[in-house]
């Protein structure tokens, strides 16, 4: 059986799209001023997407930035997903110099993308640090994302983006990896590990979607710590972040959930309504007044304007994840055994649960509760999640005979 074809692969942006995207923008029409237009307790700001509007129609060089996208190594490959058939599948993949490095599959979600790994791919691959566990990286866009295919067929839930990130490591030759992700990469890469025990050996997440207290009948331990033990003022705080974004901030996540082709319709004909849904997440959910720079937004967003189902595509994963394999989809937030668990929680994600809730999840094996950082842990804080993952994998870290298991490969 010959082996599946990695195909190496460039952006490249037909020229038509990049002029439409400005076309579409220099006909943009916005909202009227009032004295609350600008602020954020309504939404994007008018004067913020004005600006960010005007830069990405006349100022903003797509393709410089795509060029600095290709210095990384990207490739494609096809994978065939139970009953949905072939995908094509993007992905940014970059090897350790080092052997025996550790196979780790990073996983974005919405509205992420591939671009979520660019600070962290230097550092994972290559530690100064001789003593520090190497990885070697691959970082797919999703079906729906970025240059990766669009589905068609609906149904497309958890449990086959699960199947379709499983089968781009075994094309690169992976049997055995580990895993991280946030977002909708926590419960992708939770369902990898609940599908695939024997080849997933440990995931690490920088997101924790638990949102009750743990209940005695289902935890009795961990109840009475719970019920017990005080919180601490970080654990109050993040309390506080959780109760916020579910009364204020689930309001996309309902409509996406629920009516993705109507919001779909508007983020595929306006790149003003892409700007503005998108931006507001970037703002609320880092911890501010985080240095979000206008080119570094419009890259972001470019990502999702030029992407290969286009926009609407993305948002759709919100509805099967609640109307398709909705029983398998639960077995990725119960305890997962076997595959060794590593938690980051960062004080202004969008969910903030106390770390001790987190050991009903799995063999936890790593722990840590952040002061700073928000729910775009891997560009917004590289160094503070790379050294949480240098420590879980490191030779007596938690996870560090998992490091053996690739270096007795040699």
């Amino acid at each position: 059986m010959a082996s599946p074809k990695i195909t190496p692969f460039k952006i490249g942006v037909p020229e038509a799209a990049i002029q439409r995207l400005k076309e579409k923008l220099a006909a943009a029409s916005f909202t009227d001023e009032t004295l609350f237009t600008d602020s954020w307790d309504y939404g994007a700001p008018l004067s913020d997407v004005k600006r960010l509007a005007e830069r990405w129609r006349d100022g903003f060089d797509w393709r410089a930035q795509e060029a600095k996208l290709n210095e990384v190594p990207q490739f494609t490959t096809k994978v065939d997903v139970d009953g949905f058939g072939e995908l094509n599948i993007h992905f940014v993949y970059k090897k350790s110099s080092r052997r025996g490095a550790i196979p780790l599959l990073f996983c974005h979600g919405w509205p992420g993308s591939f671009y979520e790994v660019l600070k962290i791919l230097p550092l994972l691959t290559e530690p100064e640090d001789p003593e520090a566990p190497a990885f070697d990286v691959v970082a797919p866009s999703l079906p729906n994302f970025g240059f990766s295919d669009g589905v068609s067929k609906k149904g497309f839930s958890i449990s086959q983006y699960a199947e379709t990130l499983h089968k781009v490591m075994l094309n690169l030759g992976y049997d055995k990896y580990v895993t991280q992700g946030g977002d909708w990469g926590y419960i992708i890469t939770r369902l990898i590990g609940a599908q695939y025990p024997s080849h997933c050996l440990a995931s690490h997440v920088n997101f924790v979607r638990v949102t009750e207290a743990p209940k005695f009948t289902n935890a009795p331990l961990l109840y009475l710590r719970h019920a017990l033990a005080p919180y601490t003022a970080l654990e109050r705080a993040g309390r506080d972040r959780s109760a916020w974004f579910l009364t204020e901030g689930t309001g996309y996540n309902l409509e996406q959930s629920t009516r993705p082709s109507t919001v779909g319709f508007a983020l595929a004909d306006s790149p003003v309504a892409l700007l503005a849904w998108v931006y507001e997440k970037l703002h609320d959910w880092t911890d501010g007044p985080y240095p979000w720079q206008d080119d570094e937004v419009l890259t972001w967003l470019s990502i999702y304007a030029f992407s290969t189902a286009g926009p609407a595509a993305s948002v759709r994963i919100y509805y099967e994840a609640k109307h398709a394999g909705v029983e398998q989809t639960q077995k990725g937030f119960e305890y997962v055994p076997g595959v060794k668990l590593g938690v980051s929680i960062f004080p202004k994600d969008v969910l903030v649960p106390p770390l001790k809730w987190a050991e009903g999840l799995g063999p936890l094996v790593f722990g840590r509760m952040h002061e700073r950082g928000g729910h775009f842990a891997a560009h917004e804080r590289p160094e503070t999640l790379v050294a949480d993952l240098r420590e879980m994998f490191g030779r007596k870290g938690g996870a560090g005979d998992v490091a053996k298991v690739f270096r007795a490969k040699l």
